[in-house]
C-alpha cells in the first residue's frame, strides 16, 4: 500500500510540474507576442524604410544607401552626433562618480538615511520634461540663479549657460546628471551593502587607507553593478529627446541638437520618413554595441564552474 502511494506521488509530481510550465508559458505568451510585434517587427520595418524614398507616408520606392549618404552629408546630423558623443561621455562619467560618492555617504550609516535616500532618488522620479523646464527656469538670466545671486550683492556672478552656444550643452548636462545620479546611487548602494564586512576589517588590520580600499578592493568587486549602470545610462544617452525639447529646443542654433530630435523632426515636421528612419537605424547601432556584449556575457556565455 505504501509503495503504491509513493509511486502515485512520483507520477503526479511531474504532471503537476508540467501543468505549471504550460500555465507559465500561456501567461507569458501575450507579453512575448507584444514584445516581438512591437520591438522586433517595428524595428525591422524601420530599417526597411531607411532604404526607401519614403516622404510623408511610407512607400517602397527603393533607393539603396542613398538615404545614408544624404544623412552623413547633412551638417545638422554631424553636429548632433558630435553633441551626443560629448554629452554621453561626460554624462556617464559624472553620473558614475556622483552616484558612487552619494552611495558611499549613505553607506556610513548616517542619521536620517531614508530621508537622504529619498532626496537623492527624487529627481529620478520626475519626468525629463519637468526636469528640463525646472532647469531652464533656474538657468534663465533674468529669473534664475544668476538673478538671485546678483540681488544678494554678487553682481559679477554669471550662470546662464543656455543662452551661450558654446556652453549650452553643459547646461543640459547639469540637468541630466541631477536627474539620473540617484539611479546610480541606488545601484551602487546595493552593491556596497553586498560587500562582506570581513573585507573592511582585514583592510583596517593591514593599515590600508579607506580611499585605497574603495578604489582597489571595493570597486573591482562591484564590477557587475558598474556594468549595469553604464548600460542603463548609455541607453538613456542615445534616446535623449524630452530633456532637449523641454530645456533648449536644440538651440541656441544647433548647439544642443541630438540624434533623437533629428529623427523625430524629420519624421513629423519635415515629412521625410526615409531619412528619419536612416538616422534611427544609425542610432540603433550603438545601442546594440552596448547591450549586445552585456546580454551575451550575462545570459548566453556558459558559466565557468
Amino acid at each position: 500500500m505504501e509503495e503504491t502511494m509513493v509511486t502515485s506521488a512520483k507520477v503526479s509530481k511531474p504532471r503537476r510540474t508540467k501543468r505549471v510550465q504550460i500555465s507559465s508559458l500561456l501567461a507569458s505568451a501575450p507579453m512575448a507576442i507584444v514584445a516581438i510585434g512591437v520591438f522586433v517587427v517595428c524595428v525591422g520595418y524601420s530599417v526597411v524604410l531607411s532604404f526607401t524614398k519614403s516622404r510623408l507616408f511610407p512607400n517602397f520606392n527603393w533607393v539603396g544607401l542613398d538615404q545614408y549618404e544624404r544623412l552623413w552629408g547633412t551638417s545638422r546630423w554631424i553636429v548632433s552626433v558630435e553633441n551626443l558623443f560629448l554629452y554621453g561621455v561626460l554624462f556617464i562619467a559624472l553620473c558614475l562618480v556622483s552616484g558612487f560618492f552619494m552611495a558611499v555617504f549613505l553607506d556610513q550609516k548616517v542619521r536620517f538615511e531614508s530621508g537622504f535616500r529619498t532626496l537623492f532618488l527624487y529627481p529620478y522620479a520626475m519626468s525629463l520634461v519637468v526636469t528640463g523646464l525646472v532647469w531652464q527656469w533656474m538657468m534663465e538670466p533674468s529669473l534664475g540663479l544668476q538673478n538671485v545671486v546678483q540681488r544678494m550683492g554678487w553682481e559679477s556672478f554669471e550662470f546662464a549657460p543656455l543662452v551661450d552656444p558654446q556652453y549650452a550643452i553643459y547646461g543640459v548636462l547639469i540637468a541630466a546628471v541631477w536627474q539620473s545620479s540617484g539611479l546610480v546611487m541606488a545601484l551602487m548602494l546595493a552593491g556596497l551593502r553586498g560587500i562582506d564586512g570581513e573585507i573592511w576589517k582585514a583592510a583596517r588590520v593591514d593599515g590600508i587607507p579607506t580611499w585605497r580600499t574603495y578604489l582597489f578592493i571595493v570597486l573591482p568587486m562591484m564590477r557587475p553593478v558598474m556594468i549595469t549602470s553604464v548600460v542603463l545610462l548609455a541607453v538613456g544617452v542615445v534616446r535623449v529627446y524630452d530633456l532637449i525639447v523641454a530645456q533648449t529646443g536644440g538651440g541656441p542654433g544647433m548647439s544642443t541638437e541630438m540624434p533623437a530630435k533629428f529623427v523625430i523632426d524629420h519624421i513629423t515636421a519635415r515629412g521625410n520618413v526615409g531619412l528619419g528612419m536612416a538616422a534611427a537605424t544609425m542610432m540603433l547601432l550603438p545601442v546594440l554595441l552596448v547591450i549586445g556584449p552585456w546580454i551575451y556575457r550575462e545570459y548566453v556565455r556558459p558559466t565557468k564552474h
